[in-house]
């Protein structure tokens, strides 16, 4: 049930509790102590009277006079009655109207300590007070003295201010409830212009953000994470745009080569040879496809964040020189110097680790110059091992660098170098691996060389 409520009815429900549990509950202890108050008014009272009496009977002459002197002194008190007996329950005075439950009188009094009690007598309440005392013209008679007081007045006064307090208490508990609607109303508005700008949001317009200072501190750092959050999105959103049109310039070209040659071929009629050579082209051209589908499925299983198939500890330096021996044939035909030194283990999957390394090499290879040098080093640190690839040439534009490790992309799509089938993929591959590995890949390129860098941790 609690779900199906919003926040502001949430919060609004809370409050008219809150304020309803502390205002029946002031109530009650306002009853609670008037109620206390009024008990120690009648027992002064009552105590008073017991004095008076006590001094009645202890300067009375006779039991005339006694009754006659009480009669004066008690007679003017509404609601007070008193009753004086002897030893064999024979009263020596007794107000008018007044009558004694038979049930509620003990039958003894302690001569030390006077008694207390709570009578009721034809659903009315007494507050009694009974107590022993001795005439002043009987000194060894022993009287039994009963002072009743009548709370009528103060439970009706009672019943009135009980009354009037849940008045009270309800009408303060619905206001409460209203203001803190209002409060709640209120203090939620910059959540519904969060919502708004949410709603804003789609695939045609990703810049609205949330409104950080327009909303109070506590919802600043919600509004801070939100914006930092379609900021994100909107940097992938355009990068998959980026990455869409960048795949359809890059399959549109071989696809139409495939179309027009074969188109061309079945306009006539060829030899076999000739049929031959069109199916090699083919063949040629679908394998560059198949490697670009193969290169997107391993970027796209990667930034999803896969567990390493096969990951184990190895040194890296062998795993190096193999691959050197293997471009060494490449690297003879531009009379490249290839060489590797230094040392460390990595922590991962041996064959992803050979596949960023060969993508580098293979990149060194295709762009240092004639006669030029591609250096390999492995350095090993406490957290990570380097891996830097380095080759000799032209320096790269630094506006260019931060964008060499994104897909498709070429620094000089003008200057392709003959022995390259690639789609620009081979560089955001590498990054890719080194992140799954935990790591990074970065570039620099200054004073003649250019120099690719991989850090996997321990």
């Amino acid at each position: 049930m609690v779900r199906g409520f919003s926040l502001t009815s949430r919060l609004t429900f809370f409050f008219t509790g809150l304020a309803a549990a502390v205002v029946f509950g002031f109530g009650w202890l306002f009853m609670a102590t008037a109620d206390q108050h009024f008990i120690e008014l009648d027992q002064a009272a009552l105590s008073d009277k017991m004095h008076l009496i006590e001094d009645v009977l202890v300067n009375a002459n006779s039991a005339a006079e006694t009754r006659c002197r009480l009669d004066e002194a008690l007679s003017h008190h509404h609601g007070l009655f008193a009753a004086v007996t002897n030893t064999k329950g024979i009263p020596l005075f007794q107000s008018a109207g007044f009558s004694m439950p038979v049930s509620s009188v003990p039958t003894a009094v302690n001569n030390q300590a006077p008694v207390w009690q709570v009578w009721s007598v034809e659903g009315r309440e007494q507050r009694v007070l009974r107590f022993q005392a001795r005439p002043g013209y009987a000194p060894t008679e022993e009287l039994t003295v009963t002072i009743a007081m009548d709370t009528a007045h103060h439970a009706q006064f009672l019943a009135n201010l009980r009354h009037s307090l849940i008045i009270y208490a309800i009408a303060a508990t619905l206001v409460s409830g209203l203001l803190g609607w209002l409060a709640a109303h209120q203090g939620l508005a910059p959540l519904r212009a969060m919502k708004t700008r949410a709603a804003g949001v789609s695939g045609q317009q990703l810049d609205e953000r949330m409104p950080v200072d327009a909303v109070p501190v506590e919802m600043a750092e919600l509004a801070k994470e939100l914006n930092r959050m379609l900021d994100r999105l909107q940097s992938d959103f355009s990068r998959l745009q980026e990455f869409s049109s960048d795949l359809a310039h890059e399959l549109r070209t071989p696809i139409s080569n495939l179309l027009t040659q074969t188109q061309v071929t079945l306009s006539a009629t060829r030899d076999e040879a000739t049929y031959r050579d069109v199916l090699a082209s083919n063949a040629e051209e679908l394998q560059r496809l198949a490697k670009m589908v193969s290169d997107m499925l391993f970027l796209a299983k990667t930034e999803r964040g896969v567990d390493l198939p096969g990951k184990e500890r190895f040194p890296a330096l062998p795993e190096v020189q193999a691959l050197l021996e293997f471009y060494e044939v490449v690297a003879d035909e531009k009379h490249i110097k290839l060489r590797v030194d230094g040392g460390g283990n990595i922590h991962g999957d041996r064959l992803m680790f050979r596949r960023a390394v060969s993508n580098l090499l293979s990149n060194a290879l295709r762009h240092a110059p004639e006669g030029g040098d591609v250096h390999v080093a492995i350095s090993d640190s406490p957290q990570f091992t380097e891996v830097t690839v380095e080759n000799t040439g032209e320096d790269i534009n630094p506006q260019v660098l931060p964008r060499l490790f994104d897909r498709f992309f070429r620094a000089d799509p003008a200057r392709l170098h003959a022995m390259s089938n690639g789609a620009g993929l081979g560089l955001s591959i590498t990054k890719a691996i080194a992140e799954a590995h935990g790591g990074t890949a970065r570039v620099r390129s200054e004073h003649g060389k250019t120099s690719f860098i991989l850090m996997f941790p321990h």
